[in-house]
């Protein structure tokens, strides 16, 4: 379930009779609890409770129905109850059908105290019971959620109702209309209308029935759209003229209106008996975006990003330098006026704007800034000099940019009512302006420099609609000159990596990219957002910070990027090292994600965050931030052919190209029919990646060119090799048809068949703490799926298995999807390791038996049993952590504190092993075998 069904599910039990003997259930039962796990509560089998008709769900919650006036009484006694604590209840709940209290034990919050009827609005607290680890301002926020589910509703039912309105001609009509709504309801409630006496819901419930619901809106927005002096000409209803004239193009064009089933105008009029005070641009705008959105309509309200994350960007971008220069200015009146004026001329650019929370947090964050100053002046009070036409935005879509426009101007009207009193802000609030400063087209297709000129470029670019909320083009659509100081660029672009990008996103980054590198294919869809920004930063003084995936600073996509944005003249001015970017889905779900901010400009130190001890970000003043977000120098790390340090070289695996022919399953081997000498001499076990993690048994034919004439004389081998000719003399290529004259064996052979192998998977979960590698069983063959070391002596699988490898594989060779991709010659022969002494060696070679050997006492565990970091062994962990201590002090004589610790050394030590100059001035070259097979 997700929070839009919770909080209809609670109000819904809320709005029933008390059933004290039932309530804990139908509780449970609201956030998506089975009947069967109800049914075993009910039956006390699974019931934990150590109270009287208490009903306690492990690992959840402590609920007890108490006599009337006992609820404080009984909320200390759940508190203090053993079971509470024995089976790790979360939360406590108590209530007698009039007063409802509960509280949080996993944090200091004070409980929740109120009416039991209005228990439906502290929902958030009880998100956990549904699996959805939620962010503190969704949870404090019931009305924006209530108020989605309810317009969600009305969505669905005018849609069903009016089918010639569901349909790609009139949904851009439809988001209008809904638009409109929003805007009345929050007018209503503000005292926006009550200024004339008009109130918009009782009139449509005074002058309307089942049969001209649609009438009366549409006279209702005629009325908005047309000035008072003209209305009696316009002939508008005597009881529509009341209503204020609005303006800013919200309700020109069509007043046409969607038919009201007698579903619908309830749906309405429970609407507009919600109070809309409390609604939060901050979080409203991405849960209002997900009604009219098809493909996110299922998850309502579970894409919202939080406030603290947006800040992760917005804070270090600009505003952090904002409050810094208030700090300094507080006891000077000119420094003060200086810094107001300087915040008047501030633009914030989003160009992947969506339903505009970055530019309404901006914008919030800036009044308050600008509030302070005022004060600090002595003028509270004061009108704000800071224009919403200083947000910015391009959004590819029409529905979310006009909300984006809506939420800024409530963002807008709120803070003149918090900052100036309800008075002042009623009164300058309307008429709309039209000016519209959010564009809608595609943001890397239009020129940034026109949508958003620069100081002093003496562009005016005019758009050809009539006000802020026509129907958007694609081109720019400022209607008006806005001489700007300082842009800051910023935003949440779509991430796609390049397997999930649809042909006109290829697209678009062919347009970009083409002339500038041949392998643009390879990158995200957000590395567009990066270049375009950096390309605008030549022309304007700018600073930009986006959130993106963290793979563009990983991997194969780090020499493809980032040299092109060091070449505009850009730096990493700072950065925040992978994260989840939580939202609200189960169990916090994310994908990870960087922050990174670029400008020309940037100080001696620059700021790098990352997650400290106690697992919050902390943040370090560094001299130089990196391509893979790792302080220190700025190099692009680069396929060697073999390795730098003096360890072993590492080769692929064994390539059958035999149509399946020399591989063999169980069940195919046994069908050979071979005698015990002859299976021995013929069949051996083969190893991939899949088969050396999961434990799958796999063999192949493995025949040497001396014992080929006798394998041939046995039939069903003869079949085999037959098959494996005619295959390969039919392939296009001629050195496969070259491979025909010796079909008994792989088509490229790395082994004898007698070495000793230590196997590492090219694929692996990105959920392990460690790389899977290992030393496989006497006469095992490697096939291409894996690398392998041939004869190495075994230390170096204790390099392969330790943290610091993990964390550089990580970084320099990136990511399949989500997974691990490993690589010999960018992550095996560039990993960077000391000159190990004999001593080294010999305790590294212990610390790989050791590992070997705990391993051994799970058999027959799998690697993939062994390494799930739920269930790992505690020996197998300890074998680990003696081995990484091992390798670490042979690096820094310590245990390093953290992987970023880990990478800034590991990124030195390369630098003077290779001599890498900094990737700004110039690109390392080399040759190198690829790494594929041929």
């Amino acid at each position: 379930m997700n929070p839009v069904e919770i909080e209809e599910a609670i109000s819904a039990l809320a709005a029933q009779p008390f059933d004290a003997e039932g309530f804990p259930y139908a509780f449970l039962e609201a956030f998506g609890n089975k009947p069967t796990t109800i049914k075993r509560l009910r039956s006390g089998a699974s019931n934990k409770s150590d109270l009287a008709s208490g009903v306690l769900q492990a690992n959840n919650i402590h609920i007890k129905v108490c006599p009337p006036g006992q609820a404080t009484a009984t909320i200390t006694a759940l508190k203090d109850s053993p079971a509470t604590k024995r089976y790790k209840a979360k939360l406590i709940l108590a209530t007698d059908g009039k007063e409802f209290q509960a509280e949080d034990l996993t944090k200091c919050d004070p409980p929740i105290v109120c009416d039991y009827p209005d228990f439906p609005n502290q929902f958030g607290l009880f998100l956990p019971l549904a699996g959805i680890v939620t962010v503190r301002q969704i949870s404090e926020s019931a009305f924006d959620v209530k108020a989605t589910g309810r317009l969600n509703r009305l969505y669905v039912e005018l849609r069903t109702t009016n089918p010639t309105w569901d349909t790609p001609e009139r949904r851009h009509d439809m988001n209008r209309f809904m638009a409109r709504l929003i805007f009345c309801f929050f007018a209503e409630d503000t005292g926006i209308f009550s200024l004339k006496n008009a109130a918009f819901t009782p009139t449509i419930e005074q002058m309307s029935d089942r049969s001209n619901t649609q009438a009366v809106i549409s006279e209702l927005f005629r009325a908005m759209n047309t000035r008072e002096e003209d209305r009696e000409a316009a002939g508008i209803a005597r009881w529509a003229r009341s209503f204020p004239y609005v303006n800013g193009g919200l309700f020109s064009g069509s007043a046409d209106v969607p038919c009201f089933s007698p579903v619908a105008r309830s749906y309405l009029l429970h609407i507009g008996r919600l109070d809309w005070k409390q609604i939060n641009p901050d979080i409203f705008g991405s849960m209002i975006q997900a009604v009219a959105d098809d493909e996110e309509r299922g998850a309502l309200g579970m894409h919202y990003t939080s406030v603290p994350n947006i800040l992760k960007v917005l804070n270090p971008l600009f505003l952090d330098d904002l409050r810094d220069k208030l700090e300094q200015a507080r006891d000077n009146p000119r420094k003060l006026l200086g810094l107001r004026n300087r915040m008047a001329r501030i633009r914030v650019f989003d160009p992947a704007c969506g339903s505009g929370n970055f530019l309404v947090i901006a914008y919030k964050k800036m009044r308050a800034i600008e509030d302070e100053i005022n004060k600090q002046r002595g003028e509270s009070g004061r009108p704000t000099i800071i224009p919403l036409t200083n947000f910015w935005g391009i959004e590819l879509r029409d529905f979310p940019a006009e909300i984006a426009r809506l939420a800024l101007i409530i963002a807008e009207y709120q803070c003149d009512e918090l900052y100036r009193g309800q008075t002042e802000a009623l009164a300058d609030f309307l008429p709309l302006n039209r000016r519209n400063w959010i564009t809608c087209g595609n943001a890397l297709r239009l020129d940034w420099l026109s949508v958003c000129p620069p100081k002093g470029a003496g562009v005016t670019v005019k758009h050809h609609a009539n006000d802020l909320f026509d129907r958007p083009l694609e081109q720019p659509e400022i209607d008006f000159d806005n001489e700007g100081g300082e842009t800051y660029i910023c935003g949440n672009p779509p991430y796609l990596g390049s397997t999930w990008q649809k042909p006109e996103q290829k697209e678009d980054l062919k347009q970009l990219f083409d002339g500038r590198t041949k392998r643009w294919k390879s990158l995200d869809y957000v590395a567009a957002w990066l270049m375009k920004a950096a390309d605008y930063g030549q022309h304007a003084t700018a600073a930009t910070a986006f959130v993106a995936t963290n793979s563009i600073c990983q991997g194969q996509q780090v020499p493809i990027l980032w040299p092109l944005i060091f070449q505009t003249g850009h730096h990493i001015a700072f950065a925040h090292t992978s994260f989840k970017w939580a939202n609200l889905a189960s169990h916090n779900a994310g994908v990870t994600v960087v922050i990174v901010g670029i400008a020309k400009q940037v100080g001696p130190v620059r700021k790098l965050y990352g997650p400290g001890e106690d697992g919050k970000a902390v943040v370090r003043q560094v001299e130089t931030i990196n391509s893979y977000l790792v302080s220190g120098a700025n190099v692009i790390v680069q396929q060697a052919p073999e390795p730098l340090a003096n360890i072993a070289e590492m080769d692929f695996g064994n390539k059958p190209v035999d149509g399946g022919n020399l591989l063999l399953t169980k069940s195919e081997e046994m069908k050979l029919n071979l005698t015990q000498q002859d299976q021995k001499k013929f069949i051996r076990r083969s190893f991939g990646s899949a088969e050396f993690i999961k434990g799958i048994n796999r063999y192949c034919l493995w025949i040497n060119d001396a014992d080929a004439s006798y394998a041939y004389s046995i039939p069903t081998i003869q079949v085999r090799i037959d098959a494996v000719r005619k295959m390969r003399l039919s392939s296009p290529k001629a050195a496969t048809r070259a491979s025909s004259q010796h079909s008994h064996r792989f088509g490229e052979r790395k082994q004898r068949g007698s070495e000793k192998v230590i196997i590492i998977p090219r694929v692996s979960s990105e959920n392990r703490q460690y790389l899977p590698c290992g030393l496989l069983p006497p006469d095992s063959i490697v096939s291409d799926r894996a690398f392998a070391l041939y004869d190495a002596p075994l230390w170096t699988m204790a390099l392969i298995a330790s943290r610091l490898h993990l964390v550089w594989i990580a970084t320099v060779c990136g990511k399949l999807e989500t997974r691990y991709s490993y690589s010999n010659t960018m992550g095996w022969n560039t990993f960077p390791v000391p000159l190990l002494t004999a001593k080294n060696r010999e305790d590294l070679t212990r610390c790989a038996e050791d590992i070997l050997l705990a391993r051994e006492a799970h058999f027959p565990a799998t690697i993939a049993e062994l390494y799930n970091p739920k269930t790992m062994p505690e020996n197998l962990r300890h074998a680990h952590d003696r081995n990484d201590e091992c390798l670490e002090r042979i690096f820094i004589g310590r245990r390093f504190k953290n992987d970023t610790e880990r990478l800034e050394k590991l990124f030195a030590l390369y630098v003077k092993m290779t001599g890498s100059k900094d990737a700004t001035v110039a690109m390392p070259t080399a040759t190198v075998k690829p790494e594929v097979n041929p």
